[in-house]
């Protein structure tokens, strides 16, 4: 039963991440809270997903020539980075702090979205050509991601924009760096579990979910991506908030 719920939830979280580039964050919940995995089997499992959910994004946007390289390469430089240290830390904190670290990112990523639906964010002055400034910002951001399970693209596409960013472009520089940020992730939190009695699994989930993004990709344009991304940020919201409540 639970191989059923992990394959329909990576559908239908990758076809969100196709649709409207965000939900991923809601992967390392469906393990953790939805199924009972632990903390680091649930991060391993939604890293290795977001891999495949960055690299087919990335490389739609990449097609439709919305891709900075320079940009690209110098955050995820920093994020790769960002991402070991992030796997580290992990080690090295009590499971209920990474758990309410967890769920913080998801309440206040729901909370993000809607913002940015109610008061969508306007280029600001353009910093995108401080290299430091990209690499510090990568090395943040991976950081926090690698440790909570988040993503990537919530939390690094505003980011990128209040920057002075395009905001189409953003988001394909966003999927990007996620691959930077799950590589290393993925591949220290896998070694932290009983891998080779996962192995299955693992294929299960990087087929539903590429499946999902490639689905959700193609469905985009078709759906009111506003509406979904509300339903997103409403029930991350919720769960946030009852799993944050003392």
């Amino acid at each position: 039963m639970a191989i059923i719920i992990i394959a329909i939830g990576n559908i239908i979280i990758g076809g969100l991440v196709g649709m409207t580039g965000v939900a991923g964050f809601l992967l390392p919940i469906l393990y953790t809270a939805g199924l009972g995995y632990s903390t680091t089997e649930g991060l391993a499992f939604s890293f290795l997903a977001f891999i495949i959910s960055g690299w087919l994004g990335s490389r739609h946007y990449q097609r439709q020539g919305l891709m900075d390289r320079r940009i690209a390469y110098m955050l995820s430089g920093g994020s790769f980075v960002g991402a070991i240290l992030g796997v580290r830390l992990n080690l090295l904190l009590p499971t209920s702090w990474v758990q309410l670290l967890l769920y913080l990112v998801v309440l206040l990523s729901g909370i993000a979205i809607l913002i940015q639906q109610r008061y969508p964010p306007k280029p600001g002055v353009d910093h995108l050509n401080h290299p430091i400034l990209l690499v510090i910002l990568g090395i943040v951001t991976g950081l926090i991601c690698a440790l909570s399970g988040a993503g990537g693209p919530v939390l690094v596409m505003p980011l990128l924009v209040l920057l002075g960013c395009e905001p189409h472009a953003a988001v394909g520089i966003a999927l990007l760096n996620s691959v930077f940020i799950s590589l290393p992730a993925a591949v220290g939190y896998l070694s932290q579990i009983q891998l080779m009695n996962t192995l299955p699994l693992l294929a299960i989930i990087l087929v539903t979910h590429g499946l999902g993004v490639i689905v959700g990709s193609r469905l985009g344009p078709k759906i009111d991506g506003r509406l979904l991304k509300n339903g997103t940020a409403i029930f991350s919201i919720i769960l946030g908030c009852i799993k944050l409540w003392p």
